[in-house]
């Protein structure tokens, strides 16, 4: 389809959801604070629906200090209780105690890589997987991608991040461009997106060790049709 004849993706249906779509989803980002929260969304958001989310999105924000990890890591049982009563909030317990044990781990993982971003973004190799979904065709719950980060994850002491959990992460943050092709936002976050640099690392610094194993080549996802998406990677720009 030509620029003028392209439309959006049909999954946005109210005002926030159209803003976050238009602004936020599949756009590359490595702030740390950004990647924490979309890591903290992503796990309230289990069994409910995005929109419920989003329509809390500015209580979450207020109610776990803008999402800094290391005032969350300290959250204390009496802190906790205090949420389950914020009615603002997704109140559910085992949610809650997630973010803040997500939050240790974080920080541990940063501590050893340096950033949070540069281990994340490891496990497509610092470069965004551009998809060319056609509208219609059902977009995979999971790859071998996400199922890497998941188990990784799991090792180091996070919850509340299966596989499609952390594909929806990726899909947010822009490790991934599900866009369908014919939606004007598809070339607007690829082919030329990458790993943008942070504007902060936060106050943890570390060494840089092997990255996490990663698959050895994407496999068919069972949750896709049969046709398979062709995938052009995006072009790191030279450096000098």
């Amino acid at each position: 389809p030509t620029p003028s004849t392209r439309t959006a993706c049909p999954w946005p249906r109210n005002p926030l959801s159209t803003r976050k779509y238009g602004e936020e989803w599949g756009v590359p980002r490595a702030d740390y604070r950004g990647l924490f929260e979309f890591r903290v969304l992503e796990g309230a958001q289990a069994g409910l629906s995005w929109d419920t989310v989003l329509q809390k999105r500015e209580n979450y924000r207020a109610a776990f200090d803008g999402f800094n990890p290391q005032r969350i890591a300290r959250y204390d049982r009496r802190k906790q209780q205090s949420l389950l009563r914020n009615p603002g909030i997704i109140r559910n317990r085992l949610k809650i105690a997630s973010a803040v044990k997500n939050a240790k781990a974080f920080l541990n993982l940063q501590k050893e890589f340096g950033s949070f971003d540069t281990y994340i973004w490891q496990f497509v190799e610092g470069t965004p997987r551009v998809n060319a979904w056609r509208t219609g065709h059902r977009v995979p719950a999971r790859t071998p991608e996400s199922d890497a980060m998941s188990k990784d994850l799991k090792k180091r002491g996070f919850n509340f991040v299966g596989s499609t959990i952390c594909y929806a992460f990726m899909q947010a943050v822009g490790m991934v461009n599900d866009h369908s092709v014919e939606c004007f936002r598809h070339d607007q976050v690829g082919p030329r997106a990458r790993r943008p640099q942070p504007t902060t690392r936060g106050p943890l610094t570390g060494p840089r060790p092997a990255p996490p194993a990663r698959p050895a080549a994407a496999r068919p996802c069972a949750h896709s049709r049969p046709q398979q998406p062709r995938t052009r990677p995006a072009t790191r720009p030279t450096h000098a």
